[in-house]
């Protein structure tokens, strides 16, 4: 007899805490009601793109049109603001049929000593 008693219990309270997990709500008036548990979505996570690096030339040639500088192989004019931007491919044209004509070019180019302010209004100094 003891042993059904203590089976009975031990039901009892475990249905007593599943109806309690899973969110069974006594209102203050008696009544028993399922209310379900809602969990709410953590927050999407946001992250930053990577900072572009910054890229001035040393040096600049003029080819008729506008300023042109060389990073290592990626070609920059001079933009509104005097920043550098990347060559698009109308300008990249331009400038390879003016080097067509001006083989020498690297011999002509002027030191970057006043456009070195990057789109941020950062000034970045000439490397030694």
């Amino acid at each position: 007899m003891k042993t059904h008693y203590l089976q009975v219990l031990a039901l009892s309270v475990a249905a007593g805490g599943l109806a309690f997990v899973s969110g069974c709500v006594v209102t203050p008036d008696g009544r028993v009601g399922f209310e379900p548990i809602v969990v709410a979505a953590p927050p999407p996570v946001v992250v930053a793109p990577a900072p572009e690096p910054v890229m001035i030339p040393d040096d600049y040639v003029w080819d008729g049109y506008e300023y042109v500088g060389l990073v290592g192989d990626q070609y920059y004019y001079l933009g509104p603001g005097n920043v550098w931007l990347i060559c698009d491919p109308v300008r990249l044209d331009h400038f390879h049929v003016w080097i067509g004509v001006h083989p020498d070019w690297h011999s002509h180019a002027i030191r970057n000593d006043h456009y070195r302010t990057d789109r941020h209004g950062h000034y970045h100094p000439r490397p030694h």
